[in-house]
């Protein structure tokens, strides 16, 4: 097994793939106007079962129903069909299977569940066009890339708000990105990059793909499914194209100061050291977004002073303090350390608070009648998940408040599920002695804190 950069997931590969992948990966580095011509040749039998490796076996089965365990009763027989059927144009994209889970607006955000054998071949050719398009991606996306994560975007925009002093801040929300995405748009993009018509046409066919819901199959002319192993890879290349690259070759060199662009996924904000620079891009960021078949929030985009205090003048309202801003979960606001300076600091929004509570309530009810002992055992992988993603630097107070109130909803249930109410307080706080949750810490710190 060997690494190598620009791969999905872990980082070791059996050898011949990773020979592969470095002499795709070093070919579009080397010639980044180039066009791919050939590539399906690279997705033999091998491939395939290192696909099928990296696709995750517990998610929930698409419209035939067919789990992972029962694909892999015949594996080897499943990938040679599945081989001969993507090379020959004949396989079928099938539906996927739409479910709904809650946003943290009150909305419900749709989720589209591919068969497992569309996942395997899905991640193939991710597997593909992830080795061409590292290349290309620039160091503002963050999302759904190889060695990069939601908290590095989220450290490295801290520490540049830190090193600037702060300043306007853009909050960038596009409306129902995944389902609006526009397919002809997204095909001219990938040509200029891909085309291979084997790889061209599988994802024409999961671009085309039905969605099935309440028994019935509609075929959405734009979009793609969130939940789609190739989707957030294919969200990548159209964004950065509508908005990366864009910005940085046309729009940094316009402006009068500094800005700098954090994206992950559709989720993006641009911080801006002059405001009338922020402005100018707030008016055109509209039109470029809607020559892409794209809209922006018109509630959710919005433009955010966000200077350091000292450096806002009373005449400017600087008593009352600057404003906050979200991204990725969490509400950013100046504050004062323990040393008396000025610090940007990050606590958990209230809106993701709320809808993280809300499973657990809902989790509680729907599992009040089995075993203590397995119910602890869950809600403590809940809370450790929590913690393992909010757990940041100055956030410990709210993960406190996390843990006090998952007790609180846990004792509720448990309470109710008794007809003479015998899960007081009292009784409760015996019942964590024996079966305490676990405390709030930070990421990677074993410790309480």
């Amino acid at each position: 097994m060997k690494e190598t950069p620009g791969s999905a997931g872990d980082t070791t590969w059996p050898s011949a793939i990773c020979t592969k992948l470095e002499r795709i990966a070093k070919l579009a580095k080397e010639a980044p106007g180039m066009s791919f011509t050939t590539l399906a040749h690279h997705i033999d039998i091998d491939w395939l079962r290192e696909a099928y490796r990296r696709t995750r076996k517990s998610a929930a089965p698409g419209i035939d129903g067919e789990t992972a365990s029962e694909y892999a009763a015949k594996l080897e027989e499943n990938l040679q069909s599945l081989h001969e059927r993507a090379k020959s144009g004949r396989y079928r994209a099938p539906g996927v299977k739409r479910v709904y889970i809650p946003k943290g607006d009150g909305d419900e955000r749709p989720i589209g569940i591919p068969t497992f054998e569309d996942k395997v071949l899905q991640r193939a050719v991710a597997m593909v066009l992830e080795a061409i398009y590292e290349q290309d991606f620039l160091d503002c996306s963050y999302g759904f890339r190889p060695g990069r994560s939601a908290h590095q975007a989220l450290d490295d925009m801290r520490n540049r708000m830190m090193e600037v002093g702060g300043g306007w801040v853009l909050e960038v929300d596009i409306k129902k990105f995944f389902d609006t995405l526009d397919h002809e748009r997204l095909r001219e993009i990938i040509h200029q990059r891909v085309r291979d018509g084997v790889l061209l046409r599988l994802i024409g066919k999961w671009l085309s793909a039905g969605v099935w819901e309440a028994g019935e199959v509609t075929h959405p002319e734009a979009g793609t499914p969130q939940g789609g192993v190739i989707s957030p890879l294919l969200a990548n290349v159209y964004l950065h194209e509508v908005l990366d690259v864009w910005f940085a070759r046309d729009v940094v060199s316009r402006l009068r100061g500094g800005a700098w662009l954090y994206r992950y996924a559709d989720d993006a904000v641009v911080i801006f050291e002059r405001e009338d620079d922020a402005r100018r891009v707030l008016e055109v960021l509209a039109k470029r977004f809607a020559k892409y078949g794209l809209e922006l929030h018109p509630s959710k985009t919005r433009l955010v002073e966000f200077r350091r205090p000292n450096d806002v003048p009373p005449e400017q309202g600087g008593g009352g303090g600057p404003e906050t801003f979200d991204l990725l979960g969490f509400t950013h606001y100046w504050a004062k350390s323990r040393r008396g300076y000025w610090v940007v600091k990050q606590k958990t929004a209230s809106s993701r608070l709320s809808r993280s509570l809300h499973r657990i309530a809902q989790w509680c009810r729907k599992n009040r009648h089995l075993p203590v002992e397995e119910q602890h055992r869950m809600l403590s992988l809940k809370l450790r998940g929590h913690y393992a993603y909010y757990g940041v630097i100055g956030n410990v107070v709210a993960l406190q408040r996390y843990r006090w109130a998952v007790t609180a909803i846990w004792q509720k249930w448990l309470q109710r599920r008794s007809q003479r109410g015998g899960m007081t307080w009292q009784r409760m706080r015996g019942l964590l002695q024996r079966f305490e949750l676990p405390r709030a810490h930070l990421r990677g710190r074993l410790h309480p804190a």
